[in-house]
Parts: structure tokens; C-alpha cells; sequence
């Protein structure tokens, strides 16, 4: 019996440890009951929009509310403190508060409050450039926390703080775009590539939307190369009704990343024209009466293709700054094309040719929408232009208005008397009206959301106007192609070509004649050319700028000049003539304007120091000429035979041939007293040595025979210590940049090193010159300024037979960016250029008082016991444009780098 009352109890223990659980299950059990939950109402923060957060907590008991703590991103909340402008630090009031106090939900253990999250930055804007570079390090999603200390139980969610709502960062675009893509109504056709890789190598994401496929390949293959052949057919076509359904470009663009709100409101756009079929929104007509407009997206395909270039500065982008990786401002450099992304995008806009071009900018208060002030650049075709841009504008200044807090928008053509101008080639919209575009740059107030909603709205403005005006638009722009192709130098545009005064000046026709020549003439010819180098460089670019370049199939003579076989020739009567002209044209004096935007003068033959030949006589070289569609550098014929060769200092490619043969710890001799052909300053280099850069540079070689007076060429380091461009060009020429006080020679643009002694100094600039003068460097030292932004190119003699201007004839023309001379010298200081005394001294640019310049000396040198300098008073290295001046650069470097 005992036994069965064991075996039954045996039993009942093991059902019970099966039907109840153990004790680590009730610990579970109990752990599950009491776990903490928290919900808000929004998990989106804002930097400029102060937002009321509603925070439900629940720790599964009551706790002391007085006990608990608040966390958020791991600080106390009133350890968050807003931005303080006065003393530039977050020492300002409180940005994190209780708006409702924490209170107990009746009959619950859930606590509810209210938290307010304020301005971070103390402002809904954050467009000035004091906080901009700030607001990056703050993007982030932070853990909002409450802990009950004396338990230890702890809820917590995550919230991300944005700059805005619409604000991407770069590395979310691209998952965006496919995200878009994948969401995309059927019947809308996407296509994205990355057009290159930018500086820091960051993909440059470019999106096209059209109806079809078949809409991008007709008009790539088929209606573009028949707008920039024979134009007039085309217009004749599209009167008759005989093309009907064809699309044209419409590119959408953002420059300056720091101006955040352009990327992101293309996104915005991408979004809802991929998946939307009606868009409506609100305008006024003319007389400020309200309208409601509604966009048809299935519409606007059939008659447009829209181009998002995504990631200009994609470098920017990332870093939260307005230039690129190099520290260059690309809004100025669409003409130079100094730049690797400044080269990839131009090249797709003249693939493209769009209709219509808008760069989304920032910041101006007014809502700054262009066209722009005189003086205007008098290669655009303005009056053909005009009629279109100014309604353009206005169509999206009523749209971005009429749908957000702003109350104005202000065109500078119409509001502004003069300092908005579209003189240069530089900015990216003016870079498209040579084009044949409509180039708009559109300045919103703001850094917030809502001046990304005026971006969106203004570009759905753009569109519908284009969309109610196309067959006029184009018409237009074909109209420009057939002015360029027919050689027309139409003087309707005279009308726009004003002086300061108001007058029209018009064209300027001397001798009245075309304003256009016939043809350009680029010779690579010795007694025609003296830098066959930049003629190369020159014709690869209009090539890939969309330009029409030539070679000679012989020899042609125009009055008395014989143009040898193989000379390079822009015909000029051709689409695109006004984009030829603008860069190989001497440019225009606009000094008697008394305020510019910017830099006017682009010029390559002068800035970059090459010959060309302007023919104004029709049919010059008509069948005696072949098509270029790619350009190769000539490679050095080396006669294995010769020991060694002179290397002429005569263009930069022989700068960086001796740069890479001292790094490869090659024997460089260095010529310091000219003697026969050769100059002081030229290279010996052994020929064995010059084998492997036979089809990587283009310099001129001899070989050298006689006795030269030379010394060896060492590798020094130098010490960049001003300009981004500085050192972006010291690096392209081949020199090693190095620390301050590990280097003897010292580069100075802006007037910042710390002059000791026992070293080499180059100063290039008024900045610099201003430096020396206010520091005592130079005893006796004198100089006369304008204005440091003062411009031109100036006709200079060159001290000859002199080792820093070695490789320069006597008389050069020379560029400035700095309004500044040299009135007296420093005692045993050696002069180096001085600006002609003829009537011609100056040829283009904007100098108001430029007279006071003329006969000035313009660079010297000067030693005294340990102390050695060199000082320009005109710029070496503006924008890396400059590429005439860096031999005066590199000269000062190899004189001074020798044993």
C-alpha cells in the first residue's frame, strides 16, 4: 500500500511540474507583466520648427514622479541648451521643456506629458553661414528615456532630430531614388547612372524621367542633332504640324549643397511626378487674383524630358560646405572647367541642351528669381532669351508664394539696378543660356521647410509655363541655333547691351563688321603659336563642351598669313557659336559699371596663354578642312642617340615633367645663364630618362648640345599657406606640399605665412602684397589698390633674360583679380613686369579706375642677407584659371630649389 501511495505521489509531481511552471517561468511571467513601454506622438524633430511632443511612459507601477529622470540623446534635458549667437556657443535658454508637467493617467500606471522642443539654433533659418556648418553634427536619432533610479526600470524610444522635415543626407539619396523607382506608376520611364565620380570619388546621381524611352533616344538621336544642324527645318517641321509629338529637356539642378533645400526639393518633385497624375496647386494671375492650376504630369511628358542632377557637388553635400573637395566654389567654375565635377556636368548639359535650366540656390531674403541685371554677356542671343524668362520667372514666383509664407519674390532684372549681372560664363544657369536655355538661378530665403516647399511650387510654376508656352520656347531656342548656324549677327540684341548709364551700346562691331568672326584659327605652328600645349588643351574642350572644331588639310593663306596644314579651326558658323566666342573672344571692358557680381572675363588664349587667330571672311577655309572629333597630344620623337635634351620652360607640362622625374630621384640640370637657344631656366634631363614620358607630356625638347652653365634641380617641399587654389595648383604642377616648418619655400595668395628667415617667399596678389606692406617686410615697400576685386588683363613688359620670367617673351598680356600695383620699390629690389604705358594697356575685365594702373610695376623680387623673396601684385592662381601666370609660379620654386 505504502508503495502505491508513493508511485501515485511520484505522479502527481510530475503532472504538476508539467501543468505548472517552474520558478524561473513565474520569474518570466512576472519580468513580462512589468515590462516598460513608451509612445509619442511624432518620432520627427525638427531644427527649424519647434514641435509639442506627447509622451506616454508606462514602467508597470507607479513611481515618484518627483524621482524619475528625463534623458534625451543621453543628457539630462536641461543639459540641452540652444544656440547663444552673441557668444557663439549653446549657452541660450533651454531647448528641451516640459509643455505639460508628467501626470498619471487616472486608474492607469501610464504616465502622459508634454515635451516642447524649441528652436536648437534659437531661429527658424539657419541659412547664415555662422550656424549652417553646424547643424550637421546634430542630425541623428537620439533615445528619449525615462528611469526610475531606485528601481532601475528604464522606457525609451528613438527620435530622430532633422535640419527639416524634407532634409536628406547624401548617403540617403541614392536609396531614395530606387525606393522612388520601385513605387513609380508603370507608365512612367526612369533611368539613373552616376555621370562620375566627384573629388573624394562619391557617385554624381542623375535621374532622367520621360514618357518613354523611345521619347530620350528621338530626341538625343534624332530632333537635338537636327536642332544644332539645320534648325530651320526644324522650325518649319513643327509650323507645318509635320513633328507634332517630339520632348524637350527640362534639367533641374543644385550647385551648392550647403544650399540644402535644391536636393532636397528635386526629390520631392521626382517623388510626385513619377507617381502622381495631377498635381494642383495655387498661383495668381498677373493682377494678383488667385488661381488654382492644375499640372497634368501625363501631359507634361508627352511634351518634356526632366533631368535631376542629383549630386553636382556630392563632396559638398557630405562635408555640409559650398565648394568641393579641392575648396572650389563650382558656381564659378562652369565656364574654367577647372574642376573634375565641374567637366562632368558641363559635358551632359551640352549632351542635353535643355529648354529650360533651374538651379535651386540659396539664400536671398527677397526670394530672388532670375533673369538678371545688365550688363549682360553679348554672346547670349538676350532678346531671343528674354521672351520667355521673364514670364518664366514670374509663373514661378507667383506659384512659390501663393503656397507658403512668403509674400514676395524679386526678379533682378526688373528690381535691381546693376551687381546681379550674367556677364560670366561662370555660373551654371549662364553656362546653360549658351545653351540656348533659359537659365534661371532661384534664391530662396531660407534654410527650412518651408523654403523647400517654395522651391517645389516655383519649379511646378516652371513647368506648367513651359508646358502652356513650349512651341514658342523652342521656337526660340532653334531660333538661336539658326542666328549661330546662318552666322547672323541679329542686332535685336543690342536693345539689351546697356552701360551703366542706361544706354544702349549694343554689340561691338568694330569697323563694322560681324561681332562674330568667320572662323577662329588655332595654328600649332613655331612662328604662329607659343604653346602648342594649351591649344590642345582648348580643343578638347570645346569638343566636349558641344562645339564643332576643325583641322586644315593644308595650307591656307589669309591675307599674307600662311595657316599651316594641321591648324585647328573653329568655324564659326555653327549652333553654339555664342559658348566658342565667349571663351576664345577677348572679352568686353565693363569698368564703367559701378558694381558686378563677379569675375567677367573667361578669355583662354590669354588666361591660358596660348595663340589664336580670329578671320572675319566667309568661306576661308571652305573643303580644305576635316571634321575633329577627338584630339590626341602629340608624343616626343627622343632620338636614342641623344645623351640629353633641353626642355624648354615654355608650358606647364614641362613643369610637371620635372616635378615627376625629381620624385623618381631622376638628374635634373637646371640652365642658369641663357646661352645660344637655350634660356636660363630651361631643363637638361637625360634622354634615357625621358623615354617614358614620350606620350604623357607635350614640351618642346632639343637636344642639347655646347656648354650650358647649370645647376642641379632638387625636390623641395613648399608650404601652401593661403588659397584653396594654391594648393590645388602646386599639386597639378607636381610640387610637394609640405608643413610650414619643415619647408624652405613658402607660397602665399592671401597674405597669412609668418615671414622668418632662411627661407624663400612667393607672394601673388594685393592680399599678399597688403600682408608685407602692413607687416614692414619689405622697408620702403609702396603699393596703390582700387578695390581687391577689381579685374583685367593687362598688357605687362617682361624683364627679359631673367630666371624668374624665364620662358615669357617681353611683351605678355597678363591676368589680375585684385586691382592692385606696386607705386615704389624696396632698395636692390629687381623689377619683374610693369604694366604698359600705351594706350592699349588694358583689354577686358571690370576696373573702375583702371588709368591708375598704367605704366605700374607689377612684380619683384628681393633679397636681403638670409632673406629671399618674390612678390606679385597680380594673381598667380585665381580660380586655377590662371594657367598663363604658373610658370612665374614654378619659376620662383626651381630658381630657389637648386644646390
Amino acid at each position: 500500500m505504502k508503495k502505491k501511495v508513493h508511485i501515485l505521489l511520484i505522479a502527481l509531481v510530475l503532472m504538476l511540474s508539467v501543468l505548472l511552471p517552474n520558478s524561473a517561468a513565474l520569474a518570466a511571467a512576472k519580468e513580462e507583466k512589468k515590462q516598460t513601454s513608451m509612445s509619442v506622438s511624432q518620432s520627427l524633430l525638427s531644427m527649424t520648427e519647434a514641435r509639442d511632443v506627447t509622451i506616454e511612459v508606462d514602467l508597470g507601477y507607479k513611481a515618484d514622479l518627483s524621482k524619475i529622470e528625463w534623458s534625451f540623446g543621453g543628457k539630462p534635458l536641461n543639459a540641452w541648451k540652444k544656440w547663444n549667437k552673441d557668444k557663439g556657443d549653446f549657452t541660450g535658454g533651454p531647448y528641451i521643456t516640459f509643455k505639460e508637467s508628467p501626470q498619471y493617467v487616472k486608474g492607469t500606471t501610464r504616465i502622459r506629458t508634454v515635451l516642447h522642443f524649441d528652436l536648437l539654433f534659437d531661429t527658424n533659418d539657419l541659412s547664415p553661414r555662422s550656424i549652417r556648418v553646424k547643424y550637421p553634427q546634430f542630425i541623428n536619432h537620439y533615445e528619449l528615456a525615462v528611469k526610475d533610479p531606485k528601481k532601475g526600470e528604464k522606457a525609451a524610444v528613438s527620435l530622430k532630430l532633422n535640419v527639416y522635415d524634407s532634409y536628406r543626407k547624401y548617403e540617403e539619396i541614392k536609396p531614395e531614388i530606387d525606393q522612388i523607382f520601385n513605387e513609380k506608376k508603370q507608365d512612367r520611364y526612369t533611368e539613373y547612372k552616376s555621370i562620375g565620380q566627384t573629388v573624394e570619388g562619391r557617385d554624381m546621381h542623375f535621374v532622367v524621367l520621360a514618357k518613354d524611352k523611345a521619347a530620350v533616344n528621338t530626341y538625343l538621336n534624332e530632333t537635338l542633332p537636327q536642332a544644332l544642324e539645320n534648325p530651320a527645318q526644324l522650325q518649319k517641321d513643327i509650323q507645318s504640324g509635320k513633328l507634332e509629338n517630339y520632348q524637350v529637356p527640362i534639367w533641374f539642378n543644385n550647385i551648392h549643397p550647403d544650399e540644402a533645400p535644391g536636393v532636397d526639393a528635386m526629390l520631392d518633385l521626382l517623388h510626385q511626378f513619377t507617381k502622381e497624375d495631377v498635381i494642383s496647386y495655387e498661383t495668381t494671375d498677373d493682377k494678383g487674383n488667385p488661381q488654382t492650376v492644375t499640372l497634368d504630369v501625363n501631359d507634361a511628358l508627352d511634351h518634356f524630358i526632366f533631368i535631376f542632377n542629383l549630386a553636382h557637388n556630392a563632396d559638398g553635400r557630405v562635408n555640409n560646405t559650398r565648394h568641393n573637395a579641392n575648396g572650389f566654389d563650382l558656381n564659378r567654375d562652369n565656364g574654367y572647367q577647372t574642376q573634375k565635377e565641374s567637366v562632368i556636368v558641363t559635358q551632359e548639359i551640352a549632351k542635353w541642351t535643355p529648354l529650360s535650366f533651374l538651379d535651386l540656390h540659396g539664400f536671398v531674403k527677397g526670394f530672388l528669381i532670375e533673369p538678371c541685371t545688365p550688363p549682360h554677356n553679348p554672346n547670349f542671343e538676350y532678346d531671343l532669351l528674354m521672351d520667355g524668362m521673364l514670364d518664366n520667372a514670374h509663373a514661378m514666383g507667383r506659384a512659390g508664394i501663393a503656397n507658403t509664407a512668403y509674400e514676395k519674390y524679386e526678379i533682378p532684372a526688373l528690381d535691381y539696378e546693376n551687381g546681379w549681372d550674367d556677364a560670366t560664363t561662370a555660373y551654371t544657369a549662364m553656362y546653360a543660356m549658351f545653351h540656348g536655355a533659359m537659365g534661371h538661378t532661384v534664391e530662396i530665403p531660407d534654410l527650412n521647410e518651408e523654403s523647400n516647399k517654395a522651391l517645389i511650387y516655383a519649379n511646378f510654376g516652371a513647368v506648367k509655363y513651359a508646358l502652356d508656352h513650349k512651341q514658342e520656347l523652342y521656337m526660340n531656342q532653334l531660333e538661336i541655333f539658326k542666328r549661330g548656324v546662318n552666322g547672323e549677327d541679329n542686332k535685336e540684341v543690342d536693345q539689351w547691351l546697356v552701360n551703366q548709364d542706361g544706354k544702349v551700346i549694343g554689340r561691338d562691331r568694330d569697323q563694322n563688321r560681324n561681332f562674330f568672326p568667320d572662323y577662329y584659327v588655332l595654328p600649332v605652328s613655331e612662328s604662329l603659336q607659343k604653346n602648342d600645349l594649351e591649344v590642345y588643351n582648348m580643343v578638347e574642350y570645346l569638343i566636349r563642351n558641344g562645339m564643332k572644331v576643325e583641322q586644315t588639310t593644308e595650307e591656307v593663306t589669309i591675307k599674307g598669313v600662311k595657316y599651316p596644314k594641321g591648324s585647328f579651326i573653329v568655324p564659326m558658323h555653327q549652333a553654339k557659336r555664342g559658348l566658342a566666342n565667349a571663351v576664345l573672344a577677348d572679352g568686353e571692358d565693363v569698368s564703367d559699371w559701378e558694381a558686378m557680381y563677379d569675375s567677367v572675363i573667361t578669355n583662354f588664349p590669354d588666361l591660358r596663354g596660348f595663340d589664336r587667330y580670329g578671320i572675319y571672311q566667309k568661306n576661308a577655309f571652305k573643303n580644305k578642312t576635316t571634321a575633329v572629333s577627338k584630339v590626341d597630344k602629340l608624343a616626343l620623337a627622343i632620338d636614342k642617340k641623344v645623351e640629353k635634351y633641353v626642355v624648354g620652360n615654355t608650358n606647364n607640362d614641362a613643369v610637371k615633367l620635372v616635378n615627376e622625374l625629381l620624385g623618381q630621384g631622376r638628374d635634373v640640370q637646371y640652365v642658369t645663364e641663357a646661352s645660344g637657344d637655350y634660356r636660363a631656366g630651361d631643363f637638361v634631363v637625360l634622354s634615357k630618362d625621358l623615354q617614358s614620358f614620350a606620350s604623357k607630356y607635350m614640351v618642346e625638347i632639343t637636344p642639347a648640345k655646347g656648354e650650358l652653365t647649370t645647376k642641379k634641380l632638387e625636390k623641395k617641399s613648399i608650404y601652401a599657406a593661403g588659397s584653396a587654389a594654391s594648393k590645388f595648383i602646386l599639386n597639378e604642377l607636381g610640387f610637394t606640399l609640405g608643413a610650414e616648418a619643415d619647408s624652405s619655400l613658402i607660397f602665399d595668395d592671401q597674405g597669412k605665412a609668418k615671414v622668418q628667415t632662411g627661407k624663400t617667399y612667393i607672394f601673388s596678389g594685393g592680399g599678399a602684397l597688403k600682408y608685407v606692406k602692413d607687416q614692414n617686410i619689405v622697408p620702403g615697400l609702396e603699393y596703390g589698390n582700387t578695390d581687391f576685386y577689381h579685374e583685367g588683363i593687362l598688357k605687362m613688359n617682361v624683364t627679359p633674360n631673367h630666371i624668374y620670367t624665364s620662358g615669357y617673351e617681353n611683351e605678355e598680356w597678363i591676368y589680375t583679380a585684385s586691382g592692385t600695383w606696386i607705386k615704389t620699390l624696396p632698395a636692390g629690389a629687381q623689377e619683374l613686369l610693369q604694366v604698359s604705358s600705351a594706350a592699349d594697356f588694358y583689354k577686358a575685365g571690370w576696373w573702375p579706375g583702371k588709368e591708375q594702373v598704367k605704366g605700374q610695376i607689377m612684380a619683384f623680387s628681393w633679397q636681403q642677407d638670409d632673406y629671399n623673396m618674390v612678390a606679385y601684385a597680380n594673381d598667380l592662381t585665381f580660380r586655377a584659371h590662371t594657367k598663363q601666370s604658373y610658370r612665374l609660379l614654378s619659376n620662383a620654386i626651381f630658381a630657389n630649389s637648386v644646390k
